[in-house]
């Protein structure tokens, strides 16, 4: 207890947005004990009531509570959003460290196709991808992943390209160890933590641009919140 209290007042700003970080999470999984009302249940005497003591955020259209329907999406905003960015982050990294470590061939494919995406505008893509697949929560997260695992690819190449130079690396290669073993013990570790750090710092923009699908229809269909 006592080195968790040192670590908060050494690292306060960290402490404080972890946090908020957890009490959004919080209240995602217990939504339905914090909601004052339900999401979906309309009310069509009480439409466009502006916040009051009863409705802090005021009411929508068919006279559902605006917060209880921001806590609730509060809950599909988290749950496609991590799901996204852990796909996009696997699939990234896997490509670019192929391409990183074994070069050539692969190398050249792999990066070929992540230049060809990002020559796109990644949400006119996305929009047409969702378009085609259909409208759903589901096919806005395969939509933009189709689109956003180039950024993880690249970086991930990157990273493996410049750890598979060290001396480390050559020396296990001349006492035969196996590419896999390589991999597995030394360059998907050194480079995961970047990888992961990235992937946590995206988790807001892919709220944001999941919330762009859904206000175009392409996401979550009503009525869900």
């Amino acid at each position: 207890m006592k080195k968790l209290v040192e670590f908060i007042k050494h690292n306060k700003q960290f402490s404080i947005l972890s946090a908020l970080a957890i009490i959004l999470v919080l209240t995602a999984v217990f939504a339905r004990y914090i909601a004052p009302f339900s999401p979906y249940e309309s009310h069509l005497t009480e439409a466009f009531l502006p916040p009051n003591g009863v409705h802090w955020f005021g009411t929508d259209k068919l006279g559902r509570d605006v917060l209880t329907r921001v806590i609730y999406g509060l809950r599909v905003s988290l749950t496609a959003s991590l799901v996204l960015v852990s796909t996009v982050l696997i699939i990234g990294a896997v490509l670019g460290t192929i391409a990183g470590f074994y070069g050539g061939l692969a190398d050249a494919v792999i990066m070929r196709i992540s230049d060809m995406m990002i020559s796109f505008p990644g949400m006119v893509l996305a929009i047409a991808v969702a378009g085609i697949i259909g409208a759903s929560v589901t096919n806005a997260i395969i939509a933009l992943v189709a689109v956003s695992w180039t950024k993880y690819a690249r970086l991930a190449r990157s990273l493996v390209l410049k750890i598979r130079h060290k001396d480390y690396i050559y020396a296990a290669q001349l006492l035969g160890t196996k590419n896999t073993d390589i991999l597995k013990h030394h360059l998907i570790p050194n480079a995961l933590p970047t990888l992961i750090i990235t992937a946590a710092t995206d988790i807001g923009t892919m709220i944001l641009e999941l919330a762009g699908l859904s206000f175009l229809g392409f996401g979550a269909q009503p009525p869900i919140a």
